[in-house]
């Protein structure tokens, strides 16, 4: 299976090693976020080729891990597949690109990630697998980042690209649109208490 990845940061480099290590799959771009970020200098140490969001080659699957960017359909169309992408909430729960810190503003004793197939929403794609986690007392969004959403992450990813490597179908269930909530930058708005 040919594969792109999407993405930026400490999530995407992981992920991107994780990938290399599995049979039947073979990286074979990735798209930075950002120009010289850490997937850049990995893929490059890699021998991987990199190419801007809207050049990423052919390939049979793209996988977005800390993608923080719209991928319209015309890239999504140049992977077969489509595009699976990891969102740190529970989806359809916190659409949006401050979901840790919506959980954790909103007082939630349970956050999660999910692996979902992008479209042409905001995290409104078919969920294809989810886990949660409790949310410790007292704990910062880095914090629960670190600790469990970003491991999550990287588990649920490189579990979903084994699987269709394997030949499996996708799981693609709908998102259940009476549940779905969407936050703004949490930057932009002030809550109180």
């Amino acid at each position: 299976m040919r594969i792109v990845i999407f993405g930026q940061k400490w999530l995407a480099v992981e992920v991107l090693r994780q990938l290399l290590l599995l049979p039947r799959v073979t990286v074979v771009g990735v798209c930075p976020d950002r120009k010289d970020d850490r997937l850049e200098e990995e893929a490059r140490l890699c021998g991987i080729p990199v190419f801007p969001l809207g050049a990423a080659p052919l390939c049979d699957l793209g996988v977005a891990a800390c993608c923080q960017r719209y991928l319209p359909a015309a890239a999504r169309a140049r992977c077969g597949l489509g595009i699976l992408a990891y969102h740190p909430s529970l989806l359809p729960r916190h659409r949006g690109r401050d979901a840790i810190r919506w959980t954790l503003a909103m007082h939630e004793p349970v956050a999660g990630g999910t692996v979902y197939w992008m479209d042409d929403g905001v995290d409104t794609g078919p969920i294809e697998a989810q886990d949660w986690c409790h949310v410790l007392p007292g704990e910062s969004a880095a914090e629960l980042w670190r600790r469990e959403l970003a491991p999550m992450g990287i588990r649920l990813l490189t579990a979903c690209v084994t699987r269709l490597a394997k030949g499996e179908r996708p799981r693609a269930s709908p998102q259940d649109e009476r549940l779905a909530t969407f936050e703004p930058a949490f930057s932009k708005t002030r809550l109180s208490d």
